[in-house]
């Protein structure tokens, strides 16, 4: 079964527009779930539908833990978006992931503790979904054709650890995140933004755009903001470069997910219909109407 393709683009620090956006429009959504982060701007790009979220708000008003990750994303299920594009700065454990490089990401670790993190979140309406591999491949495939076209050093591939923040990490927890537990990037915002969206049966990428090497690197020190700021300037130019390749890349008509992304709730709501709490179902209507019917 084919529908219109709507790519979504949630632009984190550094990344406030689209480029060459054509009618564009910022557009309000109200979601049972709180409002979004900032209004969301629409339009079209080689003819292809867009959003664009920026996912601190504009003006950068929104902490790491204060971003409204369920409203953000049920704006953009209320909006038709079919695929999700996450463009976030991070920290590196690797050498070979250099400030300037981007990075793919295809799994995480989650260390946030003060966030909401599911739609399916106290009694009336219980669900498990799998995020086993949280991130879909074939926009995966498509970020890294898009990256590559750029010019961009991108790495395919990469674990990246969620922290709370807003505090960047001691440089003991930077060596453990590196040497014990095998991570390859930090980043305060992917999660629990990933498992939502797999909870919204959308298609989710995440693009990491590194800025620094965190604390644990022994020639680099600690983390310093001006130096984030000034590599951030030159990955804000190069993001929005890959993002005006996708349109073309993934085309106006879009298959069902060869993933099963689009079908995650199909099994996965667990509470009997007659236990279900109607509250909670009219919250759900946009992520999980699918199956609630």
């Amino acid at each position: 079964m084919t529908k219109e393709t709507m790519i979504a683009v949630i632009g984190g620090s550094g990344i406030y527009e689209i480029d060459g956006l054509e009618d564009a429009e910022w557009v309000s959504v109200d979601t049972p779930w709180g409002a979004p982060s900032d209004h969301i701007l629409t339009g079209s790009l080689d003819g292809v539908k867009m959003a664009f979220l920026p996912r601190h708000g504009r003006g950068h008003v929104h902490s790491p833990t204060e971003v409204p990750y369920r409203a953000n994303i049920d704006a953009l299920k209320r909006l038709g978006v079919t695929d999700v594009f996450s463009v976030s700065a991070c920290g590196s454990f690797r050498e070979e992931m250099a400030p300037g490089d981007f990075v793919v990401v295809d799994q995480f670790i989650d260390r946030t503790f003060a966030r909401e993190k599911s739609f399916f979140f106290g009694t009336g309406c219980v669900a498990h979904v799998s995020v086993a591999h949280p991130t879909c491949e074939r926009l995966s495939d498509a970020a890294e054709a898009a990256g590559k076209d750029t010019g961009i050093k991108i790495h395919r591939g990469g674990t990246y650890l969620c922290m709370e923040g807003p505090q960047f990490s001691s440089m003991a927890e930077s060596k453990l995140y590196r040497e014990q537990w095998g991570c390859d990037v930090i980043g305060m915002t992917n999660m629990p933004e990933a498992k939502l969206a797999r909870e919204a049966e959308l298609c989710y990428a995440s693009v990491a755009m590194v800025t620094d090497y965190d604390s644990w690197h022994p020639e680099h020190g600690a983390v310093e903001i001006t130096d984030i700021i000034a590599t951030l300037q030159g990955n804000s130019a190069n993001a929005r470069e890959l993002v005006r390749r996708l349109p073309a890349i993934l085309g106006r008509q879009r298959a069902d997910c060869p993933h099963g992304c689009d079908k995650a709730l199909e099994y996965a709501i667990m509470t009997a219909p007659e236990k279900r709490d109607p509250a909670l179902l009219a919250k759900l209507d946009a992520v999980a109407g699918r199956v609630l019917g």
